[in-house]
């Protein structure tokens, strides 16, 4: 496996980096792009074991700071600059001469994710969306839904999520699914928390669990290749 790190211009006042995997038998078929959450940055260690063994399972995986952190800030950017962000990458993996993919799936750690849910929902074209921690709503306010736009979205979507994740009530996600016309699929993590951490009672390792996530996600991008013929 290869890695290459690449920095962009979103405009004049701001850049972001990437890091590219690449696996070593990529075959310029399947690509994914990953975010990170509001409170880390793509060197946390779950982005960066998914990025990785992502790249293990053949995809060209490729993760990005949003500007704020690569500024070193802990105030995550608006809503319009995640946006940009994401746009820009999208843009970047898709006309790479060199690697462009056939298919390219966008996934992100809660906030991460959101936004690309948001900039899925204005017709920006992917091939499916994975959401590692959905935040359905803020912590403890399970009426103030953040799933309104979902319903814009036009590809397949894998939610995954614990089940004592404060931000996502899974009965009210399973509502909101339900309302869905697209293919929709929902992994739950056990004892799982906003960040997939499980009580100690459970026996399981944190990679145990990390590597869970990431079979999860291979697994359903090997089956929508075979959906789609």
């Amino acid at each position: 496996m290869n890695y290459l790190e690449r920095r962009y211009v979103l405009d004049d006042d701001r850049c972001f980096t990437s890091i590219w995997a690449i696996p070593d038998a990529y075959n310029r078929k399947d690509a994914i792009i990953l975010a990170h959450g509001a409170g880390s940055d793509m060197h946390h260690p779950f982005i960066s074991y998914v990025h990785q063994h992502l790249a293990e399972c053949g995809l060209l995986s490729v993760k990005f700071n949003f500007p704020y952190k690569d500024r070193g800030r802990k105030a995550p950017d608006r809503m319009p600059v995640l946006l940009a962000t994401w746009s820009r990458i999208v843009t970047a993996v898709r006309e790479d001469l060199e690697f462009s993919p056939q298919r390219l799936f966008l996934s992100g750690k809660s906030m991460g994710g959101r936004a690309a849910s948001m900039l899925a929902a204005e017709n920006v074209s992917c091939d499916g969306l994975i959401f590692l921690g959905y935040p359905l709503h803020p912590p403890g306010k399970p009426d103030k839904m953040r799933s309104e736009h979902l319903g814009a979205i036009v590809c397949p979507m894998l939610f995954i999520q614990g089940t004592r994740d404060r931000l996502c009530d899974l009965d009210r996600l399973r509502i909101a699914l339900d309302r869905l016309k697209v293919p929709v699929s929902l992994h739950v993590i056990e004892g799982g928390d906003h960040s997939f951490k499980v009580p100690k009672r459970l026996g399981r390792s944190e990679e145990e669990v990390w590597q869970e996530i990431v079979e999860v996600i291979c697994n359903w991008v090997n089956e929508s290749k075979d959906q789609s013929g």
